[in-house]
């Protein structure tokens, strides 16, 4: 018999073990019966081609259309060129070498599942020497393959030398002889909520004998993944209450008062409604845990110092942390400049109440890190500004209150988790982590179960519109010339423009060499300089110059010296120059749905219209294309963040590259199961109330644990 933590190599043999664990990491029992369908195909209809990505593994059911021979033209032998479809779209196949018994086998008729890596050929996706299972055309069952014999044909994630059908036998042999197995969730708790037992669920997901048993069977099983993610929140809220916060009550006539008194502007309806939920939560004695999220431009900065300042007046620091030096000393110059003389404390013509803000950055000179480690450790500085050299041990401060934490999913965990230890007397400081890339609830009440949350989703007066173009350079070659001349319009009408690419180029070499690699800003540049944007001021922006350079390109730019910039991604957040009209992101096809949304936030900023152009070479549909349309097609940054979710595995959201591992989340959809999500969430407060170590709840410890491994804990314990 079998049971969970088997080893697959006792019960597969090693030939299949080996090739299960080589491709998708997968070694025990458990892994395999949670390596769930990715989808499922009925028997008769055929899988959508629409939306395959170039470079991924995939497996298609699809009709061969026509099969045709042809002769190599630089070698012996020839070519099988088969095209299969799903009665809308076409996919072309191509076998290499004389394989005349596969011309006879794929007669055009003929259906099946055919699985290989989607590449691009002549400007057509292409699966280069698939791997296939035929269906019997007479009994419409797939030849040797009596797992596939059911209405419903389960489609798994799979791999080059572990194809859907081989996973399926894997299963089937396992099921088989699979013992009794321990239910994790306590049966009060299932019959309470309808949930069958896991031995069924698993049984039913891999081999659903109806529609309704798959639907039994995934709610069950989602039921798992959240439990075990909102357990692991649940017990970070009750932790979280234990430790102190220092209070920071609001000061009447103090530099807050002072500051909003001073604004030559009105905050709009949701900045102040914002900032008075901060403002109770710093009063109080438990931490502050809240997100910010809003649009790009929506005004959280001003919201982030009003808070700031409510800290100062208690007598407290606050510390803003940034990602990038760029976005920290844009942070630093923009506090200053909209507070004044409130912000100049020890220099002449400043206010009485007036504070001090410090930049400290990993690259600073050492005379000027030596002051602002003075001016953080003695109290001087009541506002620090800086990028992860402010956590690092040997920067300490006089007394942190309050910390912002800006564009908080670009931090690794590490550097987020140690500034809530730098409280005085055993404090933990009020935290307030802000984000441009708006987040749906359900991603919200998992990813953030610890934070309240926010939104800003008014814009305030002033922002112009933006028009976006996706430029297909593959298809038509033209569209990019024309784009360069687009961009010389606008420097001629006097305005300026950024030019983002997805790499530095001064990187070693990829080792891998099926595809180019990206365009790099060091090779870019001077090709520009000397070819379309002859003549042009242009400079050179990213995240391996010292700091003075930066600083110092950046300058130029904001003072209009430059006309064009060309940068990596440093300029994504925070950099703001009213004067930039034009966007242009190349190989635009490397970047997500929220970077180009922010990036484009770039543009737009003043009182002339912004354009934003998305460069690529990936072909007319793909699910890379339909990501660019997406983003072509609107502004609205809620939409997008839904959308991005959508086109991205579930899981990533939790941070599975961060972690290093694979996510734990399969079949929870972030966005569907919002009844889920809120149900186990409620469940696990309760229960995590009364028992925080869930020591009476050893199956529910257990399911943590194999749901999410101890790494991923890990990772959300600190995110």
């Amino acid at each position: 018999m079998t049971e969970l933590s088997d080893a697959l190599t006792r019960v597969l043999g090693a030939k299949t073990a080996k090739a299960l664990d080589t491709s998708l990491g997968i070694g025990t029992v458990a892994e395999l019966l949670r390596h769930y369908p990715r989808r499922y195909a009925r028997r008769g209809e055929l899988t959508d081609i629409a939306g395959l990505e170039i470079g991924e593994h995939a497996t298609v059911l699809a009709r061969v259309e026509r099969a045709t021979k042809k002769p190599m033209r630089q070698r012996r032998g020839s070519i099988l060129e088969v095209t299969i479809t799903d009665g809308q779209r076409r996919l072309s196949c191509a076998f290499f070498g004389n394989q005349a018994w596969r011309e006879r086998e794929l007669r055009p008729g003929k259906t099946g599942l055919f699985a290989g890596k989607v590449t691009a050929f002549r400007n057509t996706l292409q699966l280069a020497n698939p791997e296939y299972e035929l269906i019997d055309p007479e009994s419409d069952e797939i030849s040797t393959l009596d797992s596939f014999l059911a209405e419903i044909i389960p489609v798994y994630p799979a791999a080059a030398g572990v194809q859907s059908w081989t996973i399926g036998r894997a299963v089937r042999q396992v099921l088989d002889t699979l013992d009794p197995v321990e239910d994790p969730l306590p049966e009060q708790l299932r019959e309470r909520h309808g949930l069958g037992d896991l031995q069924e669920a698993l049984r039913q997901i891999h081999r659903p004998e109806s529609w309704e048993q798959l639907d039994e069977a995934r709610e069950r099983l989602k039921w798992d993944e959240a439990m075990a993610i909102q357990l692991i929140f649940a017990q970070r809220r009750h932790s979280a209450v234990s430790r102190p916060a220092p209070a920071c009550p609001p000061k009447p006539g103090g530099i807050a008062a002072a500051f909003d008194e001073k604004l030559p502007f009105e905050l709009t309806a949701g900045q102040r409604e914002v900032g008075e939920a901060i403002a109770a939560d710093l009063a109080g004695e438990h931490p502050m845990n809240r997100l910010l999220q809003g649009e790009v431009g929506s005004g959280k900065t001003i919201v982030a110092l009003r808070a700031m300042l409510q800290a100062v007046d208690a007598g407290r620091q606050a510390a803003m942390l940034a990602p990038t030096e760029v976005l920290a000393a844009q942070h630093a110059r923009s506090l200053r400049e909209m507070l004044g003389e409130l912000g100049q404390a020890g220099e002449l013509g400043s206010a009485d109440n007036a504070t001090r803000i410090t930049l400290l950055t990993g690259s600073m000179g050492a005379k000027e890190r030596k002051q602002a480690l003075l001016d953080t450790a003695s109290g001087a500085a009541g506002i620090v500004v800086g990028t992860h050299a402010l956590i690092q041990e040997h920067v300490t401060f006089a007394d942190l209150g309050f910390v912002v934490v800006d564009e908080q999913h670009r931090f690794g965990v590490e550097q987020r988790d140690a500034l809530r230890s730098r409280g005085a007397d055993s404090t933990s400081p009020h935290v307030l982590v802000m984000t441009a890339t708006p987040i749906p609830r359900t991603v919200a009440m998992t990813v953030y179960g610890d934070l309240e949350t926010s939104s800003l989703r008014e814009l305030p007066a002033g922002r112009s519109p933006i028009s976006t173009s996706v430029v297909p350079v593959a298809e038509k070659p033209a569209w990019l010339d024309r784009a360069w001349q687009r961009l010389v319009e606008e420097v001629g009408k006097g305005h300026q423009a950024y030019i983002v690419c997805p790499r530095i180029g001064d990187e070693p070499p990829s080792d891998k060499s099926d595809k180019r690699p990206p365009i790099a800003v060091l090779d870019l540049a001077p090709q520009l300089a000397e070819g379309p944007l002859n003549g042009l001021g242009i400079g050179v922006l990213h995240g391996r110059l010292p700091s003075d350079e930066k600083d110092a390109v950046m300058r130029a730019f904001s003072t209009g010296k430059l006309d064009v910039l060309v940068a990596t991604t440093v300029i994504e957040v925070g950099v703001n120059v009213p004067n930039a009209t034009v966007m242009m992101i190349m190989d635009a096809d490397r970047f997500g749905v929220s970077q180009l949304h922010q990036l484009r936030g770039r543009v737009g900023r003043g009182n002339v219209p912004g354009l934003c152009l998305l460069v690529t070479d990936a072909l007319d549909g793909t699910s890379t294309r339909a990501r660019l349309a997406a983003v072509e097609s609107t502004l609205d940054g809620f939409e997008l963040s839904k959308l991005d979710l959508e086109l991205r595995r579930e899981g990533d959201i939790l941070g599975a590259a961060q972690s290093g591992k694979r996510s734990g989340l399969k079949l929870l959809s972030l966005l569907e199961d919002e009844d889920v999500i809120a149900r186990t969430r409620a469940v696990a407060q309760q229960i995590v109330a009364s028992d925080p170590e869930l020591a009476e709840y050893p199956g529910l410890a257990r399911l943590v644990s194999e749901v999410v491994d101890e790494e991923r804990a890990e990772f959300l314990d600190k995110s």
